[in-house]
């Protein structure tokens, strides 16, 4: 029950992007149209959920050697080189939206969101209905950083859908571009504020 209820606060309550604004960059740069924005969210959401594990793991190695002060940095590194494997495989396997996502594909290295599900994991006690606050161990940090992604995801695939029909009607001159889309952007942090009562 305790992993439902870490999927549904780290997709709907906590959204990284929509509660916490982590990842704001490629949410705005990217969900200009749908398709980029659904390759987007993928290759987010395995380089979250993997870099998640992998930095879980090197944390209990860090303690162990007790140089926890290098733990940014170490992420980081960790990060660059997954965004970079996930970068040769998309040129491999899927050219056009390798070159669809275009720059955005190597700001993932430099997204925060990535890092902030990385470091929340590994530093943040968290209790669910009254429970004893507690680290995550190696099985709840994944569904975390994968539900986290996906709420990711999702937010941005909703945004996009938006931007994609807001682009269809006739909008102030005042408001064209960056300013319909941070009203937009607004009016679905205040949509998914909606579900904060759900999940403590």
């Amino acid at each position: 029950m305790e992993y439902f209820f870490i999927i549904v606060s780290a997709i709907f309550v906590n959204n990284i992007l929509l509660s916490q604004f982590l990842g704001v960059c490629p949410f705005l740069g990217v969900s200009s149209k749908l398709d980029t924005a659904v390759g987007m969210s993928g290759a987010v959401c395995f380089v979250i959920t993997l870099a998640t594990v992998v930095t879980f793991l090197l944390n209990k190695l860090l303690l162990l050697f007790e140089i926890t002060y290098l733990q940014t940095i170490v992420f980081i590194l960790v990060i660059a080189a997954l965004v970079q494997m996930v970068e040769i495989v998309l040129k491999k396997i899927s050219p056009a939206l390798y070159s669809a996502l275009g720059i955005f594909l190597p700001l993932i290295t430099t997204n925060c969101a990535v890092l902030g599900v990385a470091l929340n994991v590994v530093t943040k006690e968290f209790s669910f209905f009254g429970g004893q606050p507690h680290l995550f161990n190696l099985a709840e940090a994944t569904v975390y950083a994968f539900a986290t992604s996906l709420g990711y995801g999702l937010a941005m695939i909703i945004f996009a859908g938006l931007r994609e029909h807001l682009s269809l009607n006739q909008v102030p001159a005042a408001f064209k571009g960056v300013p319909i889309a941070l009203v937009t952007a607004g009016l679905l942090a205040l949509a998914f504020m909606g579900f904060s009562g759900m999940v403590y």
